[in-house]
């Protein structure tokens, strides 16, 4: 195991995409190694890292991206134990208002419930949704960094900045120089 972050995403629209790249490079593009799980095999690669980020987005009424999902069942066969797993995850609170990040919600208790230790929850405060499966059990916190690329691009630059801070105190790797 290496001090590299594994930084593994789904992205149908690419704001994902997009959103892995920002985290990436403000955590240090020297330092994450990103995958894309549409990619074959990918999810082998999870075995070499000590630290892992997931992002996944919320699909229509609170579904999985069809990239995870079609790889549902293979996640059931990594070894999770020793794993440290931070989360993000996008979605619209304004038009799916109920289902708000659910998609991390059962990503986050799937990886959780093989072993991985879960860091950086985000504070739930100033996000506006009905429901969500992406919340702690008290919830005052959501399982990850909560994303709105929709409604609330404008505040996903800090939002990033100050998770990553977050993630690399919770993996005990210094801050980023650049």
């Amino acid at each position: 195991m290496s001090e590299q972050i594994g930084l593994f995403y789904g992205s149908s629209t690419c704001y994902t995409e997009m959103a892995a790249e920002k985290i990436r490079d403000t955590l240090g593009a020297e330092r994450v190694r990103m995958f894309n799980i549409a990619d074959d095999e990918v999810l082998q690669d999870i075995e070499h890292f000590s630290f892992l980020i997931f992002g996944i987005p919320t699909w229509d009424y609170g579904e999985l991206q069809e990239d995870w999902e079609a790889c549902w069942d293979e996640l059931d066969q990594i070894d999770f134990n020793g794993k440290k797993v931070a989360f993000f995850g996008l979605g619209d609170q304004i038009g799916y208002p109920q289902w708000f990040l659910d998609a991390m919600g059962y990503l986050h208790d799937k990886v959780i419930n093989l072993g991985a230790t879960p860091v950086a929850y985000w504070p739930n405060e100033g996000y506006e949704y009905d429901e969500s499966k992406a919340l702690t059990q008290d919830g005052t916190h959501f399982v990850g960094l909560a994303l709105d690329e929709e409604n609330e691009f404008d505040k996903s630059e800090a939002r990033i900045t100050q998770w990553c801070a977050q993630v690399l105190d919770a993996f005990g790797l210094p801050a980023h120089d650049g």
